[in-house]
């Protein structure tokens, strides 16, 4: 990792109904690099993307963009800097063609995109889907490549998923391998990736961050991570998966 990294965090903590959430999670990503996020059901996996994301101010800590504090940026100012943030349930407009959530995805903000903008977008993600399907016809793949060729129009630098591979087959699994290593090692885009799946984490992530009860319990190389006894205690040991959030 580069001396000052991309996009980092230090010491958030997240208090929601007067329950602790997160205390001192700290992370840094660099361009290229993609960090893997996992922990069992509560650990507080998507309650750190709000704060990632803009969607939720901490209690404390801080969120910081290529050295610049933003933790006070709301979530739309944090999108116009270059992070986007995908979810784990693909949701896309209903009754809209996908013609026309492109062309809502160009038209959302200025400068305003192009057509020939959406076309690099999906040839990112192999997005191959006629212009007149209607957007809510379309199975998990092809909406999350739709939702991929929205954020990726506008040249994001940072990516935080949630569970990318929710709902897909093993199949579909290998290739959206495929577009992660594209994003990460091809355009240099920094990934904070929480996932489940360890066949897509072995395959592309470089870290792998845990949490257990909102708080870091581990930090390193996935091999590393699945015999820390601090992991396997968490939640390796009941059934050998991660459970949801």
């Amino acid at each position: 990792m580069s001396a000052q990294p991309l996009f980092a965090c230090s010491d958030i903590a997240l208090d929601l109904g007067g329950r602790s959430i997160l205390r001192r999670i700290s992370l840094a990503v660099a361009p290229g690099e993609v960090l893997g996020v996992i922990g069992p059901n509560g650990a507080g996996k998507t309650s750190l993307f709000e704060v990632l994301s803009g969607r939720m101010p901490p209690k404390s800590g801080s969120v910081s963009y290529r050295g610049r504090d933003i933790t006070g940026l709301p979530l739309h100012r944090r999108a116009r800097l270059g992070i986007g943030r995908t979810y784990q349930t693909p949701v896309v407009p209903a009754g809209m063609t996908v013609a026309q959530v492109l062309k809502a995805a160009r038209q959302a903000y200025r400068p305003y995109l192009t057509p020939d903008d959406s076309e690099w977008g999906a040839g990112l993600v192999d997005f191959r889907v006629s212009g007149a399907t209607m957007a809510d016809q379309l199975d998990t793949l092809n909406r999350r490549k739709l939702l991929m060729t929205c954020l990726l129009m506008r040249r994001p630098s940072v990516l935080l998923m949630d569970e990318p591979a929710a709902g897909l087959i093993n199949s579909e699994i290998d290739e959206f391998d495929e577009i992660m290593r594209v994003l990460a090692k091809e355009l240099d885009i920094a990934v904070v990736l929480i996932e489940h799946r360890m066949e897509l984490l072995a395959a592309v992530a470089d870290r792998v961050l845990v949490l257990d009860a909102g708080e870091m319990i581990a930090d390193g190389q996935l091999a590393d991570i699945l015999v820390d006894p601090r992991v396997k205690a968490a939640y390796f040991e009941f059934d050998g998966t991660e459970g949801s959030h």
